[in-house]
């Protein structure tokens, strides 16, 4: 079940995925994207954030998440165009409508944020 939402904090691995492969494709899964997590983002994948990445066509998307019982990954391959990610944070993180409008296929060319409260993050 799709159990994703504005309650998630996005984090988005800015290398790609799989750049070695020649058509494109992602073959990384639950075991290596959580490596990479760990080792190369310096967290912890069992934390319950959602984790996203992309191939270096940016064809392809994945996003890696802890439920209460095991790991899901979502997976979405484009037949024609490609992702646009939205600029990240210091931290990489993303918000929730950004991720959504990524995978839509649109592009906000301006973007006005209105000001809202958010817990400082610990």
């Amino acid at each position: 079940m799709f159990n994703l939402g504005s309650s998630h904090r996005y984090l988005l691995y800015t290398k790609a995925c799989d750049n070695l492969s020649a058509v494109g494709w992602m073959r990384k899964s639950f075991d290596s994207l959580s490596g990479i997590v760990s080792g190369e983002l310096g967290r912890e994948p069992t934390s319950g954030d959602v984790f996203i990445f992309l191939n270096k066509r940016r064809s392809h998307i994945k996003l890696l998440h802890w439920e209460t019982d095991g790991f899901v990954l979502y997976y979405k391959r484009l037949e024609k165009g490609t992702f646009t990610p939205p600029a990240t944070s210091a931290n990489g993180g993303i918000l929730w409508p950004e991720l959504v409008l990524m995978l839509e296929g649109i592009k906000a060319e301006k973007l006005t944020r209105k000001p809202r409260y958010f817990v400082p993050e610990k």
